[in-house]
């Protein structure tokens, strides 16, 4: 992306002030990111879920010039999308602009008909709603997010800082997805596919969080690491480790590992000239031909297709 992308959030009434914040603050923080945001609406005036009025800056105009236009949740998702909303995400979506929700958002791009016949997910609260009002829709009900290309849709609130960085890791690549997610102090990425409802995600007395071990992970992502090791870290049993992780993750041990190696050889191929070998050693992925192995299976790509995008062809690297 070597131009400036334009998104525009377009705030309902009744938006969730949270969701509205999540690309606000993702999209914005960094200013070397080539984005420009434009919070739009159907009036100059909503009220949040939560009675807050918000002054709007823009009109329904800047969907209509945007690249990407994001719908964040809004409360109650029976209440009726303006007919001029719905007009202007279709001919968006038409026109070849990326659509994209944010916890019960999906309801207004279902509305439009965007999500007919397409994969989707929201808050896990509205999932049965969702799946009732819209039968045409594929809901999908244990991710983080859905990318369907040009189409995504994530589960709820802070799920939305999930997508955005994904978004940001499509359009830029790893390494400017993780600048931006330390920038927020956020977990630098999770998996899509990861289960969004986490029912130990806050912590009860007596349990302790393994980010200390996790962190000792991906400091040690080089070298072989078991799941044994990892709860011996922990001083926890294999099953008493495996249980709290999936818990505070929503995902397992070793699927948590493959993709820290993977986004780790993401980033050493967009930000260094080591070869595609060094790579595959470093991140832990072992050789060049485990690591071609995991980038089709996650990315649907090679490693050197992947450099070549997001850091240009490098001399010194041997073609995969």
């Amino acid at each position: 992306m070597t131009s400036r992308h334009r998104i525009a959030v377009v705030a309902l009434d009744g938006v969730k002030a949270l969701d509205l914040a999540i690309p606000m603050d993702v999209f914005t923080v960094d200013p070397e990111v080539p984005y420009d945001l434009k919070i739009c609406g159907l009036t100059d005036r909503v009220m949040t879920a939560s009675g807050l009025a918000l002054a709007i800056d823009h009109g329904l105009d800047a969907i209509h010039q945007a690249d990407t236009v994001i719908v964040p949740g809004y409360h109650p998702v029976d209440r009726p999308v303006p007919a001029a909303v719905v007009d202007a995400l279709v001919r968006s979506l038409a026109r070849g602009a990326r659509m994209a929700s944010i916890c019960t958002g999906a309801f207004a791009l279902a509305t439009a008909g965007l999500l007919d016949g397409r994969r989707a997910t929201t808050h896990w609260q509205h999932l049965d709603e969702l799946q009732a009002r819209f039968p045409s829709v594929t809901i999908d009900r244990d991710v983080l997010y859905v990318d369907g290309g040009n189409l995504l849709t994530s589960a709820g609130m802070c799920c939305g800082i999930d997508m955005c960085l994904h978004i940001i890791m499509r359009d830029l690549g790893a390494a400017t997805a993780n600048r931006v997610a330390r920038q927020l102090v956020a977990p630098p990425h999770r998996d899509g596919g990861q289960a969004q409802y986490v029912p130990a995600a806050v912590a009860v007395i007596g349990s302790t969080s393994l980010a200390a071990t996790r962190a000792w992970a991906l400091a040690h992502l080089a070298e072989p690491i078991t799941v044994a090791e990892m709860a011996g870290h922990a001083s926890m049993s294999v099953r008493t480790f495996m249980r709290r992780f999936t818990d505070e993750t929503g995902t397992t041990p070793l699927q948590w590992l493959v993709n820290s190696r993977i986004n780790t050889a993401r980033e050493l191929l967009e930000t260094t000239d080591l070869s595609i070998d060094r790579i595959a050693q470093k991140s832990g992925l072992g050789s060049a031909a485990n690591l071609r192995l995991h980038f089709r299976r996650s990315l649907a790509t090679t490693p050197t297709a992947y450099r070549r995008t997001f850091s240009g062809e490098c001399d010194t690297a041997t073609a995969v």
